[in-house]
């Protein structure tokens, strides 16, 4: 028996610009950008193929950019790590 579910189109507007588009959040994805590419220079693009760079202590949380405070993850452990998490 199927479900019934309301899927809604998602708004990438919408989300710039209340979220992305501010200032503070630019300047976080300069710094994520930026720690990709000086590990890719460290590491070479075949090491860092299906992984992310994941700050150890995140950035919004008062995390630096710092390559101290960098390391390599796997996408499925640093994109889903808030799944079950209540209050998010």
């Amino acid at each position: 028996m199927a479900e019934n579910k309301d899927y809604r189109r998602r708004d990438y507007k919408h989300e710039y610009e209340a979220y992305q588009g501010k200032p503070e959040q630019i300047h976080n994805r300069a710094l994520r950008n930026k720690a990709r590419r000086e590990m890719t220079e460290k590491l070479g693009k075949a090491a860092l193929e299906g992984k992310d760079i994941d700050h150890t202590k995140q950035l919004d949380k008062g995390g630096s950019n710092e390559p101290t405070n960098w390391r390599v993850s796997t996408v499925r452990a640093n994109r889903n790590w808030r799944k079950g998490k209540h209050g998010y």
